[in-house]
């Protein structure tokens, strides 16, 4: 195939991921700091792929996670129902005081010059201790899956979701799935229990078993210590600097056949250049650049994400199918929250360079 992978035609479950779920609350363009009111949306990044290819390109899909018994983790369920996404969960009752709890996130959204703060709550969240032996992976994979995704913010959370990823990831191969992970580093959530040393350790086992790796330079130099691209990039829209990397990656870890990324450029809060690039099986790529006008930036390399690998699943050429990710990525932060309300029709028509000219 021309894209390296050897992708299952035919299986019960298109896309399946593990990872947390959270809720973020949103106060806008209002700093919490003097917020009266916010916004809640249901997130996760390995859920949002989950959750946009179900919803936007009707897919198949499920996510594999925690929840707790509290009116938090029932309006989560709610959303994982609403976008069509099956759910495979473990259970944890709530004490009515401290916990275990789903995760908050807080993200405002600037304005203009003032950049975007996003902080975090996840005392004794429940996704983090989860541990291998939770699942049963036979039975989840038992009608066959197509793709196993999860990502680093999963394996940021504890010493034991690094271990589950793997556990799964390894199954997932037994089952014939592509495996994909998403390498997110978040230096705020791995500082507090190791940093960059853990990191690396935890996330060179997960990728070891990956087929498809999604990561910028700062990802791969920090979450997998490969070093720093010799030829420097001349703007964030030139992936000459991801391109240089990619060699050092795929020696490392041979057993990846696609790398990708997307390119941001912030002229403003809510004004971006914003393109994206990958390697596909020896080959790059790169998708056009266009000037978004943001609404809610947050989700957008999910975004992105989704739409790259329903092309591949969909057996689109590499070049559509980035184009692809790259349409879905720019249209899902014109709308508000971390998931999609995209169809495929628009998804298509921009990535074949339609205009925002009204539609009568």
């Amino acid at each position: 195939m021309n894209n390296g992978l050897n992708i299952k035609t035919k299986a019960a479950m298109d896309f399946i991921s593990l990872g947390a779920m959270v809720h973020r609350l949103d106060p806008g363009i209002i700093p919490f700091r003097k917020a009266t009111e916010c916004k809640i949306h249901v997130s996760g990044g390995e859920f949002n792929v989950a959750a946009n290819l179900s919803d936007c390109f009707k897919m198949n899909t499920g996510i594999v996670s925690a929840i707790v018994d509290y009116p938090i983790g029932a309006l989560i369920e709610e959303r994982v129902k609403a976008m069509g996404v099956k759910a495979y969960l473990k259970s944890f009752k709530h004490n009515g005081v401290n916990g275990p709890n789903m995760a908050t996130v807080y993200s405002d959204r600037g304005f203009g010059m003032r950049a975007p703060v996003v902080f975090y709550n996840r005392c004794n969240e429940a996704a983090a201790q989860l541990k291998p032996g939770d699942f049963n992976w036979n039975e989840i994979f038992s009608g066959g899956v197509r793709w196993f995704h999860s990502g680093g913010i999963f394996a940021s959370l504890s010493e034991t979701t690094g271990e589950l990823i793997i556990e799964a990831m390894k199954a997932a191969k037994d089952h014939g799935a592509i495996t994909s992970f998403d390498l997110n580093y978040r230096a705020k959530l791995w500082n507090i229990w190791g940093g960059e040393k853990k990191a690396s350790e935890i996330l060179d086992r997960i990728v070891r078993h990956v087929d498809f790796l999604l990561g910028n330079e700062e990802d791969l130099q920090k979450g997998l210590g490969v070093a720093g691209p010799e030829v420097a990039a001349k703007s964030k829209l030139d992936p000459s600097a991801f391109f240089a990397m990619i060699n050092k990656v795929v020696d490392k870890y041979p057993n990846v056949k696609c790398v990708a990324t997307t390119l941001r450029e912030v002229k403003s809060t809510f004004r971006h250049n914003w393109s994206a690039v990958a390697w596909i099986n020896g080959e790059s790529y790169k998708a056009p650049v266009c000037e978004l006008e943001i609404y809610d930036r947050v989700g957008g390399g999910d975004g992105f994400a989704s739409g790259f690998i329903y092309g591949l699943l969909t057996n689109e050429t590499p070049e559509e199918a980035v184009k692809l990710g790259w349409a879905h990525g720019a249209l899902l932060t014109t709308y508000p929250g971390d998931t999609t309300m995209s169809t495929i029709a628009e998804v298509r028509a921009l990535a074949n360079g339609a205009s925002a000219r009204i539609q009568r």
